[in-house]
């Protein structure tokens, strides 16, 4: 998320409003639910984990076994479950 003046965007009858309240402050202003990503959506990287994860569930299928998986990914034992079980 990064930082926005105010006054860049928002005419000055709002922002004197705004100062009844907060000044010289951060303020969060949330989307609206219809507007909200999910987490990953905006950077790919949750495409890229399923990719990666599909690649996890291959290998295993075709006899990698879970140990070499976790090393291979740098992941733990655990989390290698995980990928090859979800579904």
């Amino acid at each position: 998320m990064k930082y926005i003046n105010a006054r860049t965007i928002l005419p000055d009858e709002l922002i004197r409003g705004l100062q009844q309240y907060i000044q010289g402050e951060y303020l969060y202003i949330p989307a609206l639910c219809e507007q909200r990503k999910q987490w990953g959506e905006k950077t790919g990287y949750r495409n890229e984990l399923k990719q990666r994860n599909s690649e996890i569930r291959t290998q295993y299928q075709t006899g990698s076994s879970m140990e070499v998986l976790a090393m291979q990914y740098c992941l733990s034992l655990s989390a290698i479950r995980k990928i090859i079980y979800e579904q």
